[in-house]
């Protein structure tokens, strides 16, 4: 077969129209081959000649995309110095655009024998290989732009693109449970309802379904097992696995883009599927280990595993690191996404052992003027030592605020000593974020998400029922802050249906209410349950996936009003923390940007904070307090709102405060369901807030008839009969 000399840059196979040139790093080979399959499955081996600061590259004329391939690398076998290489071992391209198959789990794929961790397996895997694809890399974009959605105006949607759309009715069968069910108006339709601005989507970089779980019958369903940090999932295509899964993609990025809706990636980049020293050989073990694995120092057959996957990525290597933004620029560039959520990202920032805020990693997303400019979300923890690293990214990064999430639960338990944090968490997690120069928008709030109960489970289960799991509970988190009002798991019983309604409605109000970013699990404002499995990593069934035809309508509608009211109040999603200074007001006392109130309507004192008198507060947000411009450079100016809490078990008789905070109130919100659209509230005066609830009131504004002055003008002259004044037109309601 006839090769050209080729480019040793990009890395990867790269089509130009005309043949496709071939690009791979390894330092440690000392020979590589590109492997060619045909439709039957028929190797080619061609020789890569020539080599350039380690990478080895080729242009092959007349390969066109849909062209599978492989590379079979030849060097020293000595797992003891981290050398595992084995050219009988076919290996996918760690930068390969598509992937086509699944692992076949056999002897074949693994480099030593079962039974002999140090022998040496040199049985042929290609036959039960993934194989790389070669892509066509154009795209109608059609003048696709991103959205942009600042941070204080995003409402982001935690979801997997099988469980969110597999037993939707009303998507064709043929495309369920793929790119191009989120691409349906009937998916796009329910996240503008419910006011979404960006879409999170588990993982879909190509990634492995294991062996373990293969045996019993079960299938990786989160995908936190990457072997491809540059193809979309395979599996998610409902049009091929020979570059139409690229397509695809682009095409519901598209689709939702046209939304208005951002499109936000949840990525794998600290370790791989191949696991441990007794994982298989499919990538960059046999590719080059020593430079995309960390390698214990005492002895390198073994991994360093600050993740609980067997391995961890190599961020102290050159190459490993240019992988990562290598592939990090061509999702945003080519396949247009708008941000990234980082799995694990404190493993990161582990150049030797501590985790540092200067890691290589930070100062390359830094300057890179590609990846700097789209979000980027941390999952703020790893397995290592001193793992938990919330608050220590950083200024650029945002985070999930798992204090946010473990405080919300705690005060709506009825946890008294959770009110002092409740009151930090619910207004941004000032403590958290403002040493670093960051903004409350730094802060990414969630009650729940994918690792976990869903939002129905938390209030119906106390304990984790895994079974399903076949790891005889052991799997899963023991301590979930959770509440079943005194039954395990459905009942008849109205009244505690109606508690946990109630609950589920609180939670979602104290979310979309609290200074931060809000962040929704799919399906959690439909009312899904999962069964009180609280680890759903492995049920790629019905378990995990949404039941469309039984969800809570209600719910939905209630979640809908508070986006709408979050969305339209800028006192709800403030960039700035706020400061409690006094803001001046006309004609009136000049009071602070927020007060906490007790329930016989006075401030709270500091001695209240710690004296656990209680588990209901309220707190003012002054409309005039914002202290923000908005784009055009104009002062930002709301209502004032007043919100009360109750997480106690018995009704609070709460105080409305003077008058000096608004003349009249306007209950626009009660999780209870009692309150609301009744006629305004007085200063002074008492609002029953039930047990377990949530009260919003809005200072009560007149409304001011308009006088149209021509026809006021007319019918004094007498010019014009009232019977000839035509109506007022019907006016479209504004689009949400």
């Amino acid at each position: 077969m006839q090769t050209w000399p080729g480019s040793a840059y990009p890395l990867g196979a790269t089509f130009d129209g005309n043949g496709t040139n071939f690009a791979l790093f390894s330092e440690g080979a000392d020979r590589v081959e590109l492997c060619l399959f045909g439709e039957r499955g028929r190797e080619t081996r061609v020789d890569m000649l020539e080599v350039d600061a380690y990478v080895w590259h080729a242009y092959l004329p007349n390969i066109a995309p849909g062209q599978r391939y492989g590379y079979r690398v030849h060097g020293e076998y000595d797992p003891t110095s981290g050398k595992r290489f084995n050219p009988n071992k076919l290996l996918l391209d760690p930068y390969a655009k598509a992937v086509d198959g699944q692992v076949n789990w056999g002897q074949s794929v693994f480099g030593y024998t079962f039974g002999d961790p140090d022998s040496r397996n040199d049985e042929d895997s290609a036959a039960d290989m993934m194989k790389g694809v070669v892509i066509n890399p154009f795209f109608d974009w059609g003048g696709d732009r991103p959205p942009r959605i600042p941070y204080s105006e995003s409402f982001i949607y935690e979801a997997h693109v099988k469980g969110l759309t597999m037993r939707h009715p009303d998507i064709p069968d043929e495309i369920r449970g793929t790119y191009s069910a989120i691409a349906h108006p009937l998916i796009i339709e329910h996240l503008k309802r419910l006011g979404v601005t960006a879409i999170e989507l588990l993982p879909v970089h190509q990634f492995i379904n294991d062996s373990m779980l293969e045996e019993k019958g079960l299938s990786n369903y989160w995908g936190y097992n990457t072997i491809a940090f540059l193809a979309p999932q395979n599996t998610y295509s409902s049009s091929g696995q020979r570059g139409q899964q690229v397509q695809e993609f682009k095409g519901m990025v598209r689709a939702l883009h046209e939304a208005g809706i951002e499109v936000i990636l949840d990525v794998v980049y600290n370790h791989t599927a191949e696991g441990n020293h007794l994982g298989p050989t499919l990538s960059f073990r046999g590719i080059d280990n020593e430079a995309y694995y960390r390698l214990e120092d005492d002895d390198k057959r073994y991994y360093t595993d600050y993740t609980g996957t067997g391995n961890s990525l190599n961020v102290g290597n050159p190459h490993a690191l240019q992988l990562i933004m290598d592939s990090l620029r061509y999702w945003v560039l080519e396949m247009h996404v708008d941000g990234f959520r980082f799995d694990l990202a404190a493993t990161l920032a582990r150049e030797f052992y501590d985790v540092d805020r200067l890691a290589t990693f930070f100062e390359l997303v830094q300057q890179d003027p590609v990846v700097s400019q789209v979000k980027l979300i941390a999952e703020p923890w790893d397995v290592g030592p001193g793992g938990y690293q919330v608050g220590n990214f950083p200024p650029q990064w945002t985070e999930w605020n798992g204090k946010y999430r473990d405080t919300v639960r705690d005060f709506w338990r009825g946890e008294p000593q959770a009110l002092g944090e409740f009151a930090s968490r619910l207004t941004g997690s000032s403590d958290l974020y403002a040493h670093s120069g960051r903004w409350p928008v730094a802060s990414i709030n969630f009650v729940t998400a994918h690792d976990g109960f869903t939002l129905r489970d938390l209030v119906s289960y106390e304990q984790k029922h895994n079974e399903a799991n076949g790891e005889d509970g052991r799997d899963g988190a023991d301590d979930n802050r959770s509440m079943n009002f005194g039954v395990e798991g459905p009942t008849d019983d109205p009244q505690v249906n109606e508690l946990r309604e109630r609950m589920q409605r609180n939670f979602i109000a104290t979310l979309l209410l609290s200074q931060g970013v809000p962040m929704l699990l799919h399906g959690d404002e439909l009312g899904r349950t999962q069964g009180g499995n609280n680890n759903g990593y492995a049920q790629d069934n019905e378990i995990t996936w949404i039941d469309w035809e039984n969800v809570d309508a209600s719910l939905i509608d209630f979640t809908s009003a508070l986006a709408r009211l979050r969305r339209d109040h800028p006192t709800f999603r403030r960039r700035r923390f706020f400061d409690g200074r006094p803001v001046r007001r006309e004609e009136v006392e000049r009071i602070p940007d927020i007060v906490w109130l007790r329930p016989d309507g006075t401030q709270m004192q500091p001695e209240d904070w710690d004296s656990g008198f209680g588990r209901s507060i309220g707190v003012f947000l002054n409309g005039n307090g914002i202290r923000e411009r908005d784009r055009r450079g104009e002062p930002i100016t709301d209502l004032h709102f007043l919100v009360l809490f109750n997480a106690g078990d018995e009704p609070v008789e709460f105080t409305l405060p003077d008058v000096e905070f608004s003349p009249n109130w306007d209950v626009l919100v009660d999780t209870a369901g009692t309150l609301a659209n009744t006629e305004p509230v007085h200063p002074g005066a008492a609002v029953d807030l039930a047990a377990k609830s949530v009260v919003v009131l809005c200072e009560h504004v007149e409304e001011e008839v308009e006088v149209d002055r021509f026809v006021a003008a007319s019918l004094a002259t007498g010019t014009v009969s009232i019977d000839e004044v035509p109506g007022a037109a019907p006016k479209e309601e504004l689009s949400r």
